[in-house]
């Protein structure tokens, strides 16, 4: 089936629709808090953080290594909740 085109003349918001998302806005489609790369970037914090704190090279890595790995936890715990 074929849908008929639209009058974008007479009717200015025609087609609207396909740029709405769940939540009705214009621009809801795009959504900017979906889970799937947030967690993979809470993960790559993660694993920076590790790495940071196993390396004997340089001593500002191991300080700030605590805090890396705990800001990736923390994040991964918030963006679990996040829509898919």
């Amino acid at each position: 089936m074929t849908q008929p085109p639209l009058d974008t003349e007479a009717n200015p918001t025609a087609g609207a629709s396909s740029r709405r998302g769940p939540g009705g806005g214009v621009g809801a489609g795009r959504r900017i808090f979906v889970r799937g790369p947030w967690e993979m970037a809470a993960s790559v914090l993660i694993g920076v953080g590790v790495v940071m704190l196993m390396q004997p090279f340089f001593l500002w890595a191991f300080s700030w290594s605590f805090s890396v790995t705990l800001l990736g936890t923390v994040m991964f715990i918030i963006v679990s909740h996040f829509p898919e």
